[in-house]
């Protein structure tokens, strides 16, 4: 009786239906790693920038013990984490042919909307693996720097977990932040400008290109209002304890407003951009 029940609709038939759209996330990762020869010139760049980044800081701190209320140690460690969260959006689609701006170019875009996976479906499934991804690059690198001791650990075990849980949430913010990048090209097909944009305030106010706690206060403060602090500043800083453990609850209640704000924009411009693409006439 249940083998006739499981394969007309029950839970397990669900289940594998829900799943089988996610196959999609792997393409990402086979892409990269069946041609081998492109994974030396990252991993010699990132190799590069974390090397230059643990020099830099200290140097920087030659002579000096605090700093902004960071010692070398925990400056270097935040720099050097700032140069692996890069590598979670650094994957190279463009050369795939496989870019929003490309899609709408060319006007492929429109097969986005003829699979039985909504175009906003597939959009998350492909950016979850291209997360996964890079994450797992991140994740090599960063084992390789505890290994010979050029970053140093969390101060405590709530600490850790404070950082990963607001790195989720940051990781879900960058995401919405390119999805409207990408949502532009429905209304202006390039969105060259706003990439070049968004990339500057991004590295600037997140902290990527220094720690925010060596700015002045009132950029801190301006900062604050902005999503950018929230997806590499915040999940930093309270790794290496320049913010409490105590902290989670407001920089996460802060992070889940941004993502709900994020998630409500998105959904109303897939509707729009939905309503703006013509498949076979229709």
């Amino acid at each position: 009786m249940q083998e006739a029940i499981i394969p007309n609709g029950g839970v397990p038939s669900r289940l594998r239906a829900f799943l089988l759209p996610w196959r999609a996330a792997r393409i990402t990762p086979l892409t990269e790693l069946t041609q081998a020869a492109r994974l030396v010139p990252p991993a010699a760049m990132v190799a590069t920038q974390l090397a230059l980044t643990y020099w830099l800081w200290h140097a920087l701190y030659a002579g000096v013990r605090v700093s902004a209320g960071l010692d070398v140690a925990q400056a270097t460690t935040y720099a050097m984490l700032g140069v692996l969260y890069q590598q979670f959006s650094t994957v190279d689609r463009w050369s795939n042919g496989d870019t929003m701006v490309q899609l709408m170019t060319e006007g492929t875009i429109a097969f986005w909307f003829l699979r039985p996976v909504s175009a906003r479906r597939y959009y998350l499934i492909r950016a979850v693996g291209d997360i996964a991804y890079g994450g797992g690059l991140a994740l090599v690198a960063y084992l390789a720097c505890l290994g010979i001791g050029a970053i140093a650990l969390p101060p405590s075990w709530p600490a850790a977990g404070a950082a990963l849980i607001t790195l989720v949430f940051g990781l879900a913010i960058t995401y919405y932040l390119h999805l409207v990048l990408d949502l532009i090209c429905f209304w202006s097909t390039v969105n060259d400008a706003a990439i070049t944009a968004v990339q500057f305030a991004t590295g600037l106010l997140s902290g990527a290109f220094a720690p925010l706690w060596f700015f002045p206060g009132w950029f801190r403060h301006v900062s604050a209002f902005l999503p950018f602090q929230t997806t590499l500043n915040v999940p930093l800083s309270l790794y290496v304890g320049r913010l409490p453990a105590s902290a989670l609850g407001i920089q996460l209640a802060v992070q889940a407003a941004w993502t709900a704000g994020f998630a409500l924009f998105t959904w109303w411009l897939w509707r729009r951009a939905a309503a703006r693409v013509t498949v076979l006439g229709g």
